[in-house]
């Protein structure tokens, strides 16, 4: 059963939903997004609240409805707040620098990286170890930011790399001297 799918989705002032044949677009004042609905399952709007149906009820289904409210909750949210994800950069000279819509970093290779961010994600770096991503998309932003981490993961040693701000890096103990 699902508890979530369930869950009515109050719509924010100066937000617009529209639904047919099965896309649903969001309209806000940060921006608009667009999502394909699966067939099984079906979205009403009634008095400023979204509810999610589903035609056929099976377990498939059950889940499905709550993906799509969960979807169907983060649009409504990135077009009206936005999204941000914070990165941090830890290790002696490894810094990142922004020009534009790229991103070089400097991260102990021979060469710097450079990473080219798609469209509707901004960056801004602060204090050059600290990488705050925005945008209206939650799953671009958290897909961009996993590429970024992926370009110098943490080591479990000594901590350095490119990590999420919430993270916490379980250090190991390293090897002990004979006496």
């Amino acid at each position: 059963m699902s508890r979530v799918g369930k869950k009515p989705i109050v719509i924010p002032p100066e937000t617009t939903v529209s639904f047919q044949n099965k896309i649903i677009i969001v309209k806000g004042k940060k921006g608009t997004l667009q999502r394909s609905i699966h067939p099984d399952i079906d979205v009403v709007a009634k008095d400023n609240v979204l509810t999610v149906l589903t035609t056929i009820d099976s377990r498939t289904n059950r889940a499905l409805q709550g993906l799509v409210r969960s979807l169907i909750a983060n649009m409504l949210m990135g077009v009206s707040q936005g999204f941000q994800r914070v990165l941090e950069i830890n290790g002696i000279g490894y810094r990142a620098t922004l020009a534009g819509n790229r991103i070089e970093f400097n991260l102990g290779y021979s060469h710097p990286v450079n990473f080219d961010l798609p469209e509707g994600v901004s960056a801004a770096i602060d204090k050059n170890n600290s990488i705050t991503l925005q945008g209206i998309d939650k799953e671009k932003i958290g897909l961009v930011a996993a590429n970024i981490r992926r370009l110098r993961p943490p080591e479990p040693y000594k901590g350095k790399g490119i990590k999420y701000a919430e993270e916490v890096i379980r250090k190991k103990a390293g090897k002990t001297g004979t006496k």
